[in-house]
């Protein structure tokens, strides 16, 4: 099935491992150039990119803090320049620093909305800038489940992403008349290197919460997102699918 990717730049923030790695690299197989961010896994990020090139596209790795609006602008301004444009946006970086709120730090809290929030602000704004003028764009927000139950010991969490799936929404409203789509994709547990170190008895409580009773791989999600970068999903827009196994339900 030709999803009419061939071609199109993509970014993939948070793409050196897990969910992002595997997006980067679906959209790759369907024939998009794609550039990841990374801060400080540097041996990852060059893994994918060999791994992307290896099929014949262009890839680079840039090192980049998605907290900082600086370091967004210019990856945005160096991915149009060497792939002569920029089409896809995936926001997927992100990071969690749990705790009940009696015990949260501010700091514990201002650096998952830093990453996690504005972060997404500052790639999705240097993207819609691109999108706007050309009229035309993909943007996908990775969110969570967790950005719409909420969860236990992660009100800074919870919040960034909710937060997430409340700014894609307006910004749907605001690009829709410049074809551009913004959605959101907010998975249940994902398989990744992080979820591996998750004590047993968690992960199983994960499982007990699906109707599928499976933990998602990150290929799951990446077969979704790139489904909604293709022409084929082109009349959706401000949408929060949920990949989670029957999880949230």
């Amino acid at each position: 099935m030709d999803l009419g990717l061939e071609g199109k730049g993509a970014i993939v923030t948070g793409g050196s491992m897990g969910i992002g790695t595997a997006i980067a690299l679906d959209l790759a197989r369907e024939g998009c150039n794609v550039a990841i961010n990374y801060r400080r896994h540097d041996t990852e990020a060059k893994k994918v990119v060999e791994e992307i090139t290896a099929m014949g596209r262009k890839g680079l790795a840039i090192q980049a803090d998605v907290s900082s609006h600086a370091d967004a602008q210019k990856m945005v301004d160096t991915v149009v320049k060497e792939f002569g444009g920029l089409d896809i946006l995936v926001c997927n970086a992100g990071i969690n620093w749990d705790g009940v709120i009696w015990k949260m730090s501010e700091e514990q809290w201002d650096q998952v909305i830093n990453v996690n929030l504005k972060g997404y602000f500052n790639y999705n704004k240097a993207a819609a800038l691109v999108f706007k003028d050309q009229k035309s764009g993909r943007i996908i927000n990775i969110s969570s489940i967790n950005g719409l139950r909420g969860k236990f010991a992660q009100t800074n969490y919870s919040a960034s992403k909710g937060g997430e799936i409340a700014m894609s929404k307006a910004l749907a409203r605001e690009l829709g008349k410049f074809n551009v789509n913004v959605n959101v994709v907010a998975p249940g547990m994902v398989m990744t290197d992080m979820a591996r170190n998750i004590p047993a008895e968690f992960l199983n409580k994960a499982v007990d919460e699906t109707v599928l009773g499976r933990i998602a791989t990150p290929e799951d999600v990446a077969y979704l997102v790139t489904f909604l970068c293709s022409d084929k999903s082109r009349h959706i827009t401000g949408e929060v699918f949920k990949i989670d196994g029957g999880q949230y339900i």
